[in-house]
């Protein structure tokens, strides 16, 4: 058998406020840093060794990911950091909370963007290219870390993690828009022969 173990970062300010924050490099708050320590303590009790560490490029995620790998006896200059995994583009929505979107834009429109599968806010991603830019991580990487056996955890963003879920098709494309990924709670996918065998939060 052999994990991979997905994870958002913990909350940042702008998460707190609910702000599109996209690709905007948006450190970790005070809850956020405790998310992650407690992450970290949860993976930990898992004992597994962990032969590979990817993250995005944004500091919310390696920091997430430091913070973590502590806890599992690793150093930080094990992590390979991917932009294939960075957040969505948000566009023209970057910085604006949900409310201040909906004045602006209608209710009805900004439900679009934030939920539908292949329309993109302006000057933004659609999940639907969210999910081609992290397919050529998951086939350039993860592919033959599942191949081979390996233990992996992946600290990224909600929509670059609920596209890494289409790839290894535990959520159809029609689905994965209603997925959740809490903050700083891990996702742990178990493989047997090199096929999933079983997938959950970790509680």
């Amino acid at each position: 058998m052999n994990y991979i173990i997905l994870l958002r970062h913990g909350q940042s300010q702008w998460n707190l406020e609910n702000k599109f924050t996209g690709l905007t490099n948006i450190d970790l708050n005070k809850t956020g840093i405790e998310e992650a320590h407690n992450a970290g303590k949860k993976i930990q009790k898992l004992e597994f060794n962990f032969d590979k560490f990817y993250t995005s490029r944004l500091n919310r995620s390696i920091d997430t990911a430091k913070i973590v790998i502590k806890y599992l006896g690793k150093k930080s200059e094990n992590l390979i950091n991917i932009d294939k995994i960075n957040e969505r583009d948000y566009g023209n929505l970057v910085g604006l909370n949900k409310k201040e979107t909906m004045e602006k834009y209608g209710e009805k429109q900004v439900h679009i963007w934030r939920r539908s599968y292949d329309v993109p806010p302006p000057g933004g991603e659609s999940l639907k290219m969210v999910i081609k830019r992290v397919e050529s991580f998951y086939n350039e990487f993860l592919i033959d870390d599942i191949n081979k056996n390996k233990n992996v955890l992946i600290t990224a963003h909600g929509n670059s993690l609920r596209a890494l879920l289409v790839c290894l098709k535990i959520y159809e494309p029609e689905e994965i828009s209603n997925i959740e990924m809490p903050t700083g709670v891990p996702f742990i996918i178990e493989f047997k022969e090199n096929k999933i065998f079983s997938s959950k939060f970790l509680d």
